[in-house]
């Protein structure tokens, strides 16, 4: 048997069975139906489709569960900027494991971070949106995850 090959894809391309099974499996997490066909019926999804992509589709944060995920940051060389920017990690829940800053040249700094993302609380692109929000954040890229 073949190993199973994974795929990053945008929201955009996915089909409309697809989203609908993904928003089921959220609402079944959630709490908010409490089987499969409430689910399936309150997103207008036949209960076939939701069990042909049930097992195949995952929102990206679900597949960083549990792995380090390393984020590239650069920022603006200005007092407690790095603070904040803990500070936004800290409340979701993720456990920091490193943090990496260059010396901060021509008013510019680098900073590496890696995180548990086992007990995150939002999706990551949210906390990215969180991070970018920051004036002294220029950028946030995911560097790497495992």
């Amino acid at each position: 048997m073949s190993a199973r090959r994974f795929f990053l894809i945008r929201e955009d391309i996915l089909t409309d069975a697809m989203i609908k099974t993904l928003e089921a499996k959220s609402m079944l997490q959630s709490g908010e139906a409490k089987k499969i066909n409430e689910a399936a019926q309150k997103v207008g999804l036949s209960r076939s489709a939701f069990y042909k992509y049930k097992d195949g589709i995952f929102p990206f944060h679900a597949m960083a569960k549990e792995k380090i995920v390393t984020l590239s940051i650069n920022l603006l060389d200005k007092s407690g900027t790095l603070s904040e920017l803990l500070m936004i990690v800290a409340n979701t829940g993720a456990n920091i494991l490193t943090i990496n800053q260059t010396i901060p040249l021509q008013g510019r700094a680098h900073i590496t971070l890696s995180i548990d993302t086992a007990p995150i609380t939002m999706q990551l692109d949210e906390l990215f949106e969180q991070m970018k929000k920051l004036k002294a954040v220029e950028k946030v890229e995911l560097a790497g995850s495992g």
